[in-house]
């Protein structure tokens, strides 16, 4: 029973009737009913009424498609099989064939409609306005009239109209409907704000960093959209089914109205009405609208599923490559870890003059000074050190500044000549035995002063996240361009069976075939490979995986582009929240492919044998299809 688009030629569909149609329709078969039993001349009339009101779409689409050469659908089977109860007397069951059609098709219709909500309520995300400032004066303009470096105000309970950083106002985001966070988002100056995110309080003023067609609401509406339309493999069997099922049930009713009443010894004409009368009522049981209703609607419920715990699938197909991942290979920077750096240690040197060394918090203000105005993640990372201990920096103690490419930084930190990177910049002079691609070496007026160790933060999700999936079966590997030491550090950190360091984008799609290659090679499956990563240098191997997942807060253009699945909070944890809802949702599917053959199987046997009647095909035919829809509903309810 496929839901009519209104007016949709593309399916063949006519619009569904309305409700003063089916109204009058209902009330003039409850007439002619008890009129035909009380065998009166005016109950045909009413009845035949009756059926080109609530069936005229129905007669009208299969005409259509008729001139189109597409015969063998449900719009063929309901009008060949209630026009056939017609032609031998039993006007009654006509209608009905009709009448309960169309109400199994009202009741898809919302049944559909319940399952799209967690996706099509996207849509509300969507921003209608901006208030561009101009001066001391507000415009409200479209977002997509608003450029890049335009300043706008959000009032509270506005929603954000574009991605952009914060420069004025302290305030309370709700990010819910974007990344599924429960918890709303404190926000001031310096922070970002995501379009589609509700201001709770505070005025905010911003400056625009992207152009509205590539804001994160943009991006999200782009792949709810387009989900739909990229067919699992199982939907792709169905509808393959169908096609062949179809045409096959036609001419099994056809041979069942003709071969019979030829073989049997009576008249042709004594036995020709009652085999006619089992083939339609075979035609009607026949109509595979469960299995081609229920099974794309279990997968849709899937993806909205998912898409409120802030996982955006493009496709079902995807959903459903989850269920053959064995090997789930991870970015380190930005998915494994945060990305963000912190000081773990600061180490002054001793035995240069062991009367006076520097102390700590000495060590710390030198280095975090001459890192002043330095954008390295180290340098951040120790500026926030140095506040987080109580220091104040002064742009006046600092002098003679000068970054030094590749090597850190020379300056002078209240008149004392400091030298703050790696040991090449720093080694005349001193004994280090070997450097550390996680530390910062400071010399000062010449003499090693010791050096700080910095550290990426492990995200505190993804131990588990890999635990998790080790337990599930699935191996486990890092690939990242950092250095060995550091990379293994994070390998041992999070549980991970291997991991690749010090690789190139491409070298990391080389690394990714060759684990690909192995791991067939053990399983003798065909199982597939994940790979989840954040930057732009994952691209490649994001298009090259089975199975492609991004961050979306933290993760680059090129990668959400690249990727399958889209991770809105940037927790590793929902991978195997995603896993779950594909199986559950594969677990719902298989089940109404098989409720839906078995209960077909036994019905038609029960029609052609002449014990079902066309009452039991109607109640049957959209039983089954209600109950396969009622299940697949609960693949939208997945947690």
């Amino acid at each position: 029973m496929t839901v009519h688009c209104a007016g949709c030629d593309h399916c063949g569909g006519g619009k569904i009737n309305t409700a003063w149609q089916m109204g009058v329709g209902v009330a003039l078969f409850a007439v002619g009913l008890i009129l035909h039993y009380a065998h009166s001349p005016a109950a045909f009339a009413l009845l035949v009424a009756s059926y080109l009101l609530i069936g005229g779409d129905v007669l009208l689409t299969a005409l259509k498609n008729l001139r189109r050469g597409k015969i063998f659908d449900e719009n063929f089977l309901m009008t060949l099989a209630s026009l056939g109860a017609f032609a031998i007397g039993d006007a009654p069951e006509g209608a009905a064939v009709m009448l309960f059609y169309q109400i199994g098709e009202k009741l898809q219709e919302r049944a559909v409609g319940n399952s799209r909500r967690s996706i099509t309520a996207l849509l509300d995300l969507r921003p209608d306005f901006a208030n561009v400032k101009n001066g001391a004066e507000l415009r409200r303009v479209a977002p997509s009239a608003v450029a890049v470096g335009e300043i706008i105000v959000v009032r509270p309970g506005e929603k954000v109209p574009l991605d952009g950083a914060v420069i004025d106002g302290l305030s309370s985001l709700d990010v819910a409907a974007l990344t599924g966070e429960s918890v709303p988002r404190a926000v001031g100056a310096g922070a970002e704000a995501l379009a589609g995110s509700v201001n709770q309080s505070g005025v905010l003023t911003m400056r625009v960093t992207k152009p509205a067609g590539e804001s994160t609401v943009a991006k999200i509406l782009a792949l709810a959209q387009n989900a739909a339309q990229k067919k699992s493999p199982t939907e792709n069997f169905i509808t393959t089914f169908a096609r062949y099922y179809t045409p096959a049930v036609v001419v099994g009713a056809a041979l069942l109205a003709l071969i019979p009443p030829l073989a049997s010894p009576a008249p042709f004409a004594e036995t020709f009405f009652e085999w006619t009368h089992r083939a339609l009522v075979f035609l009607v049981i026949s109509c595979p609208c469960a299995l081609v209703i229920s099974v794309p609607l279990s997968f849709f419920g899937g993806i909205g599923a998912a898409s409120r715990q802030g996982i955006l699938l493009k496709g079902s197909n995807y959903l459903e490559a989850l269920n053959h991942v064995g090997v789930a290979v991870f970015d380190k920077t930005g998915t494994l870890t945060r990305g963000k750096f912190s000081v773990t240690g600061v180490a002054p040197a001793t035995g240069i003059t062991p009367m006076s060394p520097f102390s700590e918090s000495e060590l710390l203000a030198y280095a975090a000074h001459a890192e002043y105005f330095s954008t390295h993640p180290f340098a951040v990372a120790t500026r926030a050190a140095f506040a987080a201990a109580g220091g104040k920096l002064d742009a006046a103690r600092v002098g003679a500044y000068r970054e030094i490419a590749g090597r850190g930084v020379s300056c002078t930190v209240d008149g004392k000549a400091v030298l703050a990177g790696n040991l090449k910049l720093v080694a005349a002079g001193t004994a280090r035995a070997a450097a550390s691609d996680s530390k910062i070496y400071l010399a000062i007026d010449g003499r090693d002063a010791g050096c700080l160790t910095f550290a990426d933060e492990v995200k505190p999700d993804a131990a588990e996240t890999i635990a998790r999936l080790k337990a599930a079966g699935i191996k486990t590997v890092m690939l990242t361009g950092d250095g060995a030491a550091a990379a293994e550090a994070v390998a041992q950190k999070v549980g991970v069976d291997e991991f690749f360091a010090e690789l190139l984008p491409d070298q990391k799609v080389a690394v990714l075939e060759k684990i690909a290659a192995a791991s067939r090679g053990e399983q003798k499956s065909s199982r597939g490979i994940m790979f989840v990563g954040d930057g732009i240098n994952d691209a490649p191997v994001l298009a090259r995986a089975d199975v492609g997942v991004a961050m979306g807060g933290v993760g680059s253009d090129a990668a959400i582009e690249a990727a399958d699945m889209v991770l809105m909070t940037d927790e590793v944890g929902k991978i195997p929240a995603a896993m779950r809802i594909a199986r559950h949702t594969r677990q719902v599917a298989r089940q109404n492919i098989a409720f839906a053959l078995g209960v077909k199987a036994v019905l038609l046997a029960l029609g052609a044998a002449g014990v079902a009647s066309m009452w039991a095909a109607v109640f049957g035919d959209v039983g089954v299809a209600l109950l396969a829809i009622l299940n697949a509903l609960r693949a939208g309810r997945g947690r």
